[in-house]
């Protein structure tokens, strides 16, 4: 992995930053992403003190001449792109379906279904352009609510089950081209996300009792998951979701 470049949308805080210094280490080249510049700098600047070539680049992934832009900038920088992880995401209105809106609905989608869309479809030309069998790779951070239910979650599950299908889709239409698209999908992990999500530690001791290893994950771990399935321990792997939850899954 050394010396690949990788870029990392929503990368700016949880299972996105853990990612982030995993690859570091790794000795890939990093560009990290998101909307908030003043953190987005920060990361770079951290992550060049433990001997990385990283950069930040602003992008809102609802958008897509940024995301245009972003892939174009991270070419300049870099010269080219190997590993992609679509992180970006949102947890949306969280509650029963009837209080749902074409609003609220609309929200969560275009971060968590275009956002996604949009970023593969401009890191897929810019892997394209690769030489060699091996053009890349593009991990979607999906969720086991991607292939289980949830009450109370309606829209982000729904999100989520877009990411997989959208990841299976693109795995066959890529597959001779010599890009690889699989999904990462976390179980409760301890993020800021899951706070938002649960409100209270209440909430989140509830989740613990649906996972077997009976503690939540931690985005390190979901981190080592992504690094697996970009490498080339994994180059037989493609159109697959990757649980990284603990056994909740399972259950």
């Amino acid at each position: 992995m050394k010396n690949q470049v990788v870029l990392i949308t929503g990368a700016l805080t949880g299972i996105g930053r853990a990612a982030a210094f995993a690859f570091a280490r790794k000795g890939a080249r990093v560009v990290v992403s998101g909307r908030r510049e003043e953190a987005g700098y920060a990361l770079a600047h951290e992550l060049k003190k433990i001997g990385a070539e990283a950069e930040y680049i602003h992008a809102d992934v609802r958008n897509e001449e940024e995301v245009k832009n972003l892939v174009a900038k991270m070419i300049t920088r870099f010269g080219k792109l190997d590993i992609a992880v679509n992180n970006a995401a949102t947890e949306g209105q969280v509650g029963p379906i009837t209080d749902q809106t074409a609003e609220s609905v609309a929200a969560t989608f275009d971060t968590n279904v275009v956002g996604v869309l949009l970023s593969m479809k401009h890191e897929i030309l810019a892997m394209q352009a690769n030489g060699g069998n091996n053009k890349g790779n593009i991990i979607n951070i999906s969720s086991t609510y991607g292939h289980k239910g949830a009450a109370f979650a309606s829209v982000y599950v729904a999100a989520k089950h877009a990411v997989e299908g959208i990841t299976k889709s693109a795995a066959l239409e890529l597959a001779s081209s010599g890009i690889r698209v699989n999904c990462v999908s976390p179980g409760p992990t301890d993020t800021g996300m899951l706070t938002r999500f649960t409100g209270t530690d209440e909430n989140k001791a509830i989740l613990v009792e649906g996972v077997p290893l009976a503690r939540l994950g931690r985005s390190e771990e979901v981190a080592d998951g992504i690094v697996f399935i970009a490498s080339d321990e994994a180059r037989f792997i493609t159109g697959h979701s990757l649980n990284v939850d603990g056994g909740h899954s399972a259950v």
